[in-house]
């Protein structure tokens, strides 16, 4: 029996470029599916077609139980769906947008009204509710639309970077809300490029690069998969940097990566607290002065490298690509 959300063999082309090459996907009801890739992957494409915005060349979906492709209009009455961007009415004030979303899914006047001051209190926009939409700042806009996505209680939820443009505490918050909903039965299908968000809320996890998933399990497997333990070095002058490298690559297990802006770097290792000593010792053989030193183990962002040969891709600022056309 399919879960929740099925997918098999998902085509999608937009000229010559394969966004979706058969995708499978199966989410049981009640847990969190984390769909990660970097920009252009197929993540957004997958969204499209899974909540009926847009027909697969071929291939086979079913949510909550119905069938995509034959019945999009039934789907729509049983999901909610928080795209990347905030689409909110910018004429409507905070409350009638809400409202408006609540009449449209055919809630009375009255319980449309009450749900909308339930998440406007629950997104901390109480206080701009009689706004209209377009006084917004970015965050308050993409708070207002994941509201809207939350106006009634669909069985099956899909989030495409909900997080992106939040601070942290209103991330925070939104993290507390997914939890409440999957504990309530919610199941739920969240793209981001937030590696920590993945880890903290997802029951499995699935890596899609090029249109095709190329590893699937739960953080913790994908983290074995990844294998061997992690030194990290932050040297205390930028200069530092090609001595400190000589010796992680003498004493490591591969690839030294450098981020230079924080003047970090890391090591695959095998050999434990013994082998970070000679690290330190040998660093300061080399007249190497260091701030910080630690042995981890690996990371989804660890994950993300080994299985697509490169880390999850940062815009400008430090906050996370988009997925610009597939």
């Amino acid at each position: 029996m399919p879960g929740a959300i099925y997918a098999e063999g998902l085509v999608k082309a937009f000229g010559d470029v394969r966004a979706l090459d058969g995708v499978d996907l199966d989410v049981p009801e009640g847990t969190v599916l984390g769909l990660l890739g970097p920009n252009g992957a197929g993540k957004t494409t997958a969204v499209r077609v899974l909540t009926t915005l847009l027909q697969p060349d071929s291939g086979r979906v079913v949510v909550a139980g119905i069938d995509v492709l034959k019945h999009p209009d039934e789907v729509r009455r049983s999901i909610g769906l928080s795209g990347q961007f905030a689409a909110v009415d910018e004429y409507l004030t905070g409350r009638e947008n809400l409202q408006m979303v609540g009449q449209l899914y055919q809630m009375s006047s009255r319980d449309a009204k009450t749900r909308a001051g339930q998440l406007l209190e629950r997104f901390n926009l109480a206080d701009a509710a009689d706004r209209t939409a377009k006084t917004y700042s970015g965050g308050m806009r993409r708070r207002l639309d994941l509201a809207a996505a939350l106006v009634v209680s669909p069985p099956v939820m899909f989030m495409d970077e909900p997080t992106t443009g939040l601070d942290p505490r209103n991330r925070q918050q939104l993290w507390e809300v997914i939890q409440e909903l999957v504990a309530g039965g919610t199941t739920l299908l969240l793209t981001t490029q937030y590696l920590e968000e993945a880890d903290h809320l997802a029951d499995d996890i699935c890596v899609i690069d090029h249109g095709k998933v190329i590893a699937r399990g739960t953080s913790d497997e994908l983290k074995a998969r990844t294998g061997g333990e992690r030194v990290e070095v932050v040297v205390h002058q930028r200069d530092e940097i090609e001595r400190a490298r000589e010796v992680l690559t003498a004493l490591g297990e591969g690839e030294v990566s450098v981020a230079a802006h924080t003047r970090k770097l890391t090591v695959p290792v095998s050999g434990g607290a013994k082998l970070l000593a000679e690290i330190i010792r040998d660093l300061d053989a080399r007249g190497v002065e260091i701030d910080d030193i630690g042995l981890r183990r690996p990371t989804l962002d660890d994950v993300f490298m080994s299985l697509t040969g490169h880390a999850a891709e940062l815009d400008t600022n430090g906050e996370t690509g988009k997925e610009a056309v597939v």
